[in-house]
């Protein structure tokens, strides 16, 4: 295990080195302003990452203490995948080839880069199927119970491990249904359910406004799943691609295998999430948590039947391809630099979302960038205006992302809080504000000139690698809103 404990340890400490690098995420920035409104659930997540990433912040603005969760994420893995993998193996070669295929996976550590709802998803995918399959093997009922906190936890932080657990009942009906009707089972199911209740009563009281997002999704065209033979091709790069070998045998091999039926179920497991995240049109990186588990069936086989020096070979390789895409994946280079090597190495992830297309960098990177500068550029303007129009003044953001900027950012400014209809700050409502004066971030200015008395550009934001959306756009000052703004809130919805 020495050599599990020294890939946890770089995998910590490259994470580590980067944490602090770039900027906020739009997404964190938001998960901030979320968790410091504390509930059971919001608009377009569960409430557990906003409440630690608000946690997070409780002493002052630190990006690298925001990210460290994060690192925590990506380094547990680790040795979670190789406790999978001696269910199966005790080999020194099946248990160490597992533990680095997780850590040289660049979707994975893509995933840990920042601390979003998906963060988790590869720890907390692969723990439940670690321990249900810890039961299905050894019978230890304590295993099941603990999948069910796993999984109840899950629903917390994110949706979808819907689908994987999905995934894992179907393969329980077909190779293992005894299980389904076992008294651990059920207790498990009731853990699970009663860890994950708040969240979704928080969605029905609400009228269950995450469908409504996944609606409007649709009805846009907003992600860019493509077609099944496009979605397995970027899977196969974005979780590199040396190391499709290893989860395509974990997905055959329990098939052909005797000594491996055991996981025939994950098998089932991960095509049923493969089917439901292609069918339902979403996002290439939903499924990237399911792949250690897949590395851990693989590896069982794989390692048995290759020599060792061939397997060195093979890993030596693909650790090389994973150097090459660190920069992608991680923020290591500076941003003119990623740009040049981006460019160079035609290394530039496929869209996965409308929003992400003419992204200087990768989305990710792009969306780190000029939250500072337009929270900067905001309190100039606030502070220039006359004290009257200052104590009736709201700030109002065109998305979620700027609204989050000046609330989180604009602390230490002392800006009042930003108003937007964007996800949960359309829940928040205007927030006492009339619309007699108003600071409007992005937007069209011809509209509004239309909805207010008098309508001013007074001035722009962006920094060159910001997200198109957030570059060269205009900063208006409305005065004295046609409408008055409680009544034209319900208009102003926009759910994204």
């Amino acid at each position: 295990m020495q050599y599990v404990w020294a890939i946890t340890a770089v995998t910590a400490l490259l994470h580590l080195a980067v944490a602090g690098r770039y900027g906020f995420f739009r997404n964190e920035l938001y998960f901030i302003a979320c968790g410091r409104h504390p509930d059971f659930g919001y608009v377009d997540q569960p409430p557990l990452v906003p409440l630690i990433a608000a946690a997070t912040q409780l002493f002052g603005i630190h990006l690298w203490l925001l990210r460290l969760p994060a690192v925590l994420a990506a380094a547990a893995l680790i040795p979670v995948t190789a406790a999978f993998a001696q269910l199966f193996s005790r080999q020194t070669t099946v248990v160490v080839s597992t533990a680095l295929a997780a850590a040289i996976c660049p979707s994975l550590a893509a995933l840990t880069s920042t601390l979003t709802t998906t963060t988790f998803e590869p720890l907390v995918w692969t723990s439940c199927a670690y321990f249900v399959t810890h039961f299905v093997m050894l019978r230890d009922r304590k295993s099941l119970i603990a999948a069910g906190v796993v999984a109840g936890l899950a629903m917390e932080t994110k949706y979808g491990i819907v689908m994987w657990l999905a995934g894992l009942c179907l393969g329980l009906l077909i190779f293992h249904r005894r299980i389904l009707i076992s008294r651990a089972f059920w207790y498990s199911s009731v853990v699970a359910a009663f860890l994950a209740m708040p969240s979704l009563v928080w969605q029905a009281v609400h009228h269950w406004p995450f469908l409504t997002l996944l609606a409007h999704h649709r009805a846009i065209g907003f992600d860019l799943t493509g077609s099944p033979i496009v979605f397995e091709i970027v899977q196969i790069f974005a979780n590199n691609f040396l190391l499709a070998p290893l989860w395509i045998a974990g997905i055959i091999v329990p098939f052909i295998v005797e000594r491996l039926k055991t996981a025939r179920f994950l098998s089932i497991a991960f095509v049923l999430a493969t089917v439901i995240d292609i069918a339902s049109g979403g996002k290439d990186y939903y499924l990237f948590g399911a792949y250690p588990t897949m590395f851990v069936v693989g590896a069982a086989v794989l390692s048995a039947r290759i020599p060792r020096w061939l397997i060195a070979v093979w890993l030596t390789a693909a650790t090389a391809l994973f150097v090459i895409s660190l920069p992608i994946v991680l923020p290591i280079l500076s941003p003119p630099m990623l740009k040049h090597y981006i460019a160079r190495t035609h290394l530039r992830p496929r869209p996965d979302e409308t929003a992400a297309i003419g992204a200087p960098l990768t989305q990710v990177f792009s969306d780190e960038m000029g939250w500072k500068e337009l929270e900067k550029e905001i309190a100039s303007i606030y502070y220039g205006l006359p004290a009257e129009d200052r104590q009736k003044a709201a700030i109002f953001a065109s998305n979620y992302g700027e609204a989050a900027a000046i609330d989180v950012l604009g602390r230490p400014d002392r800006l009042p809080p930003a108003i937007s209809g964007g996800n949960q700050y359309f829940l928040w409502g205007p927030r006492g504000a009339d619309g007699s004066v108003m600071i409007i971030i992005n937007g069209h200015p011809k509209r509004w000139a239309a909805a207010c008395h008098d309508l001013q550009v007074v001035g722009t934001f962006g920094v060159p690698f910001a997200m198109p959306y957030e570059r060269d756009r205009p900063i208006m000052l409305c005065h004295g809103l046609r409408r008055n703004l409680q009544w034209a809130w319900p208009d102003l919805q926009r759910y994204e």
